[in-house]
């Protein structure tokens, strides 16, 4: 059990992040206070509701509407409406678009640029062909599902320019059909939780485990936007192979990512995209506490990769039960805000687990 010093330190400096941090507004997410709150918001043709994903603000509306919709499932978890899990996702979208990631790497249009508009994203960035799979599949599944009215149609916009992205239900389901049945599952968990004889804990441990395979295989299936990983110069490519590995840790431990505690891990990222020669921890343009989160992410990464993942698997090994996957949460969340809680110390633990 976490110790209640270890927890008001946690929520202590994840206060202080926020109230620094540019991807926040009065606390919450950027672009949020703007987002839309009914589903009558958005664009609509013939019945169809009709959004563009390419555009920032629509894919925090998309994360409003959900939320709004989920908070009443999620008890467990908490008892404000920032207690759900979705919350990292939308904190990723405000990084993503404040720190220049949804804009055109290739130079070709100012889609994103400050200089262009700031509210387009551009499906050239590898960062903005991720974040579709995480955002569009999950709202088209809470659509299908029921949780944004009955019987809402919902068919994403499609540009001229714009190729290779599902962009209804069907065709989605169809070309990631394991993403697609994971995000059904969560929604239809959501449901099914209320019923007895589950405990609150328990509740809350089998929701995330259903929320996380479900991003996991969103993420898995951006595989597809590999090649567009080659428009970053070498070292934010590395950074972006480290931020999809941290990504196995942080879901095998169920990691609750509400606001507060997704912030501890987002708020702290790199605030522009990395140039050539970029070495952390020694990029003077970056503060402290993003240098080392990248050094660290980098140094696991690094380890992992030099012991054939077997680090990676270890941890999925060890997270196997409540009690262990608690330990688990303790664990990264000490290597994230502690700078005296070395990644050798994780490391040496990670490798002495055992699985259950």
């Amino acid at each position: 059990m976490m110790h209640t010093a270890t927890l008001s330190l946690l929520l202590a400096s994840a206060v202080a992040l926020c109230s620094t941090a540019s991807i926040l507004d009065n606390g919450m997410p950027v672009m949020w206070a703007q987002a839309s709150t009914q589903m009558t918001d958005l664009p609509m043709k013939d019945g169809v509701v009709t959004p563009d994903p390419w555009i920032a603000l629509n894919r925090m509306s998309f994360f409003r509407l959900m939320v709004n919709a989920t908070t009443p499932f999620l008890s467990c978890m908490g008892t404000n409406a920032t207690d759900g899990p979705m919350w990292g996702l939308i904190l990723q979208i405000a990084w993503m678009k404040t720190s220049g990631r949804y804009a055109d790497p290739t130079g070709a249009t100012t889609c994103g640029l400050k200089t262009g508009d700031t509210m387009c994203i551009s499906p050239q960035s590898w960062w903005s062909c991720v974040n579709y799979f995480v955002s569009v599949l999950p709202f088209l599944s809470a659509a299908k599902n029921g949780f944004l009215g009955e019987n809402v149609k919902v068919q994403m916009q499609a540009h001229k320019s714009v190729e290779g992205y599902c962009t209804t239900y069907t065709d989605c389901a169809a070309a990631y059909p394991d993403a697609m049945t994971k995000w059904d599952a969560f929604f239809q968990g959501l449901k099914a939780t209320h019923n007895p004889p589950l405990s609150d804990a328990e509740k809350k441990d089998t929701l995330l485990g259903l929320y996380w395979e479900a991003q996991m295989a969103s993420l898995h299936a951006s595989a597809a936007c590999k090649d567009k990983q080659s428009h970053f110069s070498p070292a934010e490519q590395s950074f972006a192979n480290s931020w999809l590995n941290n990504a196995e840790y942080i879901s095998a431990a169920h990691f609750h990512s509400s606001l507060t505690k997704a912030a501890m891990y987002i708020v702290p990222l790199p605030s522009r995209v990395l140039k050539a020669g970029d070495n952390a921890p020694y990029i003077a343009d970056l503060t402290d506490d993003e240098n080392r989160t990248l050094a660290t992410s980098y140094w696991i990464n690094y380890i992992d990769s030099i012991m054939g993942g077997s680090l990676v698997s270890s941890w999925k090994k060890a997270m196997c039960s409540m009690e262990t996957r608690e330990k688990g949460r303790e664990m990264m969340e000490q290597l994230q805000i502690n700078p005296s809680y070395g990644t050798s110390t994780f490391v040496s633990i990670v490798t002495g687990m055992s699985g259950c």
